[in-house]
């Protein structure tokens, strides 16, 4: 299993970093390799479950996401299954009149796509596309 930790400093109240991203619909606008975000739905925790569309290292990949812990404006911890096994951990805490925004992924390279050999070098494009990620939720917050 990979695993991944990154933050980052919004200048952006934690209420409109948080409600951003409790929209699933948003996330295609910030992270390149998610094609397409349908079947939402509202859960009884506030959070959401919804289909994706993944592209990894070219591989289409599609699943399911459902937010297992949802605190609005602290914290939300999301499961996803199918073409890729993750639990996703973010993390809002307010700073110097923004947000502090900490991403932390653990997810596991479907290997026998991919190839073992492959699988280093997917791990640092993912390392790249999380901090992609939280630079284009930055300059999205900060507009």
């Amino acid at each position: 299993m990979a695993e991944y930790q990154t933050s980052i400093k919004i200048d952006a109240p934690v209420e409109k970093v948080f409600g951003f991203l409790s929209d699933p619909q948003n996330l295609p606008e910030i992270w390149p390799s998610i094609i397409e975000v349908k079947d939402v739905t509202q859960l009884p925790n506030g959070g959401t479950s919804f289909r994706y569309v993944y592209k990894m290292a070219g591989i289409r990949l599609e699943g399911s996401s459902e937010d297992i812990e949802f605190v609005p404006n602290e914290r939300t911890v999301n499961k996803s299954k199918g073409g890729i096994e993750a639990t996703q951990i973010w993390t809002f805490q307010p700073e110097d009149g923004g947000t502090k925004f900490v991403f932390d992924i653990k997810y596991n390279v479907p290997i026998p796509l991919l190839g073992k050999l492959a699988e280093a070098i997917v791990l640092k494009m993912n390392e790249g596309e999380a901090n992609l990620v939280l630079a284009n939720l930055k300059a999205r917050m900060e507009a």
